[in-house]
């Protein structure tokens, strides 16, 4: 059973999805606010996270950016749910470390769709049978979700991780936008073309603007030696 903590300043909002997510099967916790939020996460690991945006006390992407680094939090799948639709909002959001963004009013049967669409590609079934991949002086272990470059240990937000063990997969292979949405977010999920931007500049702030080439009118991919 996948467990789902709703995070939300809103009784109405919590109930709501909580009778419609328990319908689905999903275990539901809920929390009121973000500093609620980290203490459940601290002791329970929520496969999945709705997150509010404008919460008293801590906002959603402080919570968002303090939950990716506890262990309970840090592979979780991350959604926001807010009224609030600005591009600049969104970006933050999964600058932040979220996996999605959604806005409100909520359409509950499009939300249980995406959301299980999420889950179903929260996993890196590509490469279980290789649990280590290395390419030059980045080495990948996919098992337990670790990134090392140049003898650095870095621990990735999901998505950045599955974007990063794709093209690490097939380094020199140059990959579409279409073909990263469909491998990573799944062809069910709408997202933007922001949101490979955002990801692939996270991926070069930590690792270096070098370790993704963008091929013009392309897409992007992963250089190795040859």
């Amino acid at each position: 059973m996948t467990t789902v903590l709703i995070v939300d300043d809103e009784q109405d909002i919590l109930e709501f999805l909580n009778y419609n997510l328990s319908k689905e099967g999903y275990h539901v916790l809920q929390a009121n606010n973000g500093m609620e939020a980290l203490k459940v996460v601290q002791s329970i690991k929520p496969e999945l996270v709705i997150l509010d945006l404008m919460m008293p006390e801590l906002d959603g992407i402080e919570t968002c950016k303090q939950m990716r680094k506890l262990e309970n939090g840090k592979n979780s799948v991350i959604v926001f749910l807010s009224a609030r639709s600005e591009d600049f909002t969104q970006i933050a959001a999964l600058e932040a470390g979220a996996d999605d963004y959604i806005t409100k009013p909520i359409k509950i049967r499009l939300l249980i769709t995406k959301l299980k669409a999420l889950m179903r590609r929260s996993g890196t079934p590509e490469i279980t049978d290789k649990n280590i991949i290395q390419v030059n002086d980045l080495l990948i272990d996919c098992e337990k979700y670790q990134v090392f470059f140049k003898e650095q240990s870095y621990n990735l937000p999901k998505k950045e991780f599955e974007l990063l063990v794709l093209m690490a997969g097939k380094p020199n292979k140059v990959f579409t936008r279409d073909e990263i949405f469909s491998r990573i977010w799944g062809d069910q999920v709408i997202v933007t073309d922001r949101t490979i931007d955002v990801h692939i500049r996270k991926i070069r702030e930590k690792l270096g603007d070098n370790i993704i080439t963008t091929v013009k009118g392309v897409g992007y991919k992963l250089s190795a030696d040859e």
